[in-house]
């Protein structure tokens, strides 16, 4: 998988559970330990398996002041016990409000196999390469559908340039070795280019 590069300053933060040097190197980040007003974008990390540290916390708070944008990377999702749902409520409570554009479909064994976009019910297969679009399934749509109207309000509420402005938080699934929510993440900084 080609690793992400820009000319954006990126910095990764969390416990090093979180797999950060992985996540740095897909896209072109540094790990850094302290807040700065020079980064143009934040990519927390967390394992659902370990939490979120009090330093992780600290970090995140720290970056209020500057409205730097951040993004919440959810690690090991392939492993152990912990999912995605698990880490967006932690970081509900310990960090700020975030938003979840994609949810994690899992295949018969458990293993995530795609997501699905809250914004227009698509479904991306990254048990292909490359990854398939499809439509949703009726029964997707059925279980999602209290996410999406959360989420729908939630982008409404905050304005389409929010993430941009450092007032939305994404959390995405991330899953690197099989390039899942790679492709997302890459999206959303993006929307940062200058």
């Amino acid at each position: 998988m080609p690793n992400y590069t820009s000319d954006l300053k990126l910095a990764v933060f969390g416990h090093e559970s979180a797999h950060l040097e992985e996540v740095a190197q897909a896209f072109g980040a540094a790990i850094a330990q302290e807040v700065s007003v020079d980064i143009d974008c934040a990519i927390f990390a967390i394992n659902p398996n370990t939490g979120i540290d009090q330093h992780t916390i600290d970090l995140w708070q720290g970056f209020d002041e500057y409205l730097v944008p951040r993004i919440v990377v959810v690690t090991d999702l392939e492993k152990d016990a912990g999912d995605f749902d698990d880490a967006v409520m932690l970081a509900n409570r310990v960090f700020d409000q975030i938003a979840t554009p994609y949810l994690v479909l899992h295949d018969d064994d458990g293993l995530p196999r795609a997501l699905i976009c809250l914004s227009d019910m698509t479904v991306i297969d990254y048990s292909t390469t490359p990854p398939t679009q499809a439509t949703s399934e009726p029964e997707h749509e059925t279980l999602v559908q209290e996410f999406r109207d959360e989420y729908l309000e939630l982008v409404t509420s905050m304005g389409q340039d929010a993430f941009s402005a450092g007032v939305l938080f994404p959390a995405i699934p991330l899953w690197i070795e099989k390039g899942l929510g790679v492709d997302i993440v890459i999206t959303y900084l993006n929307q940062l280019q200058k």
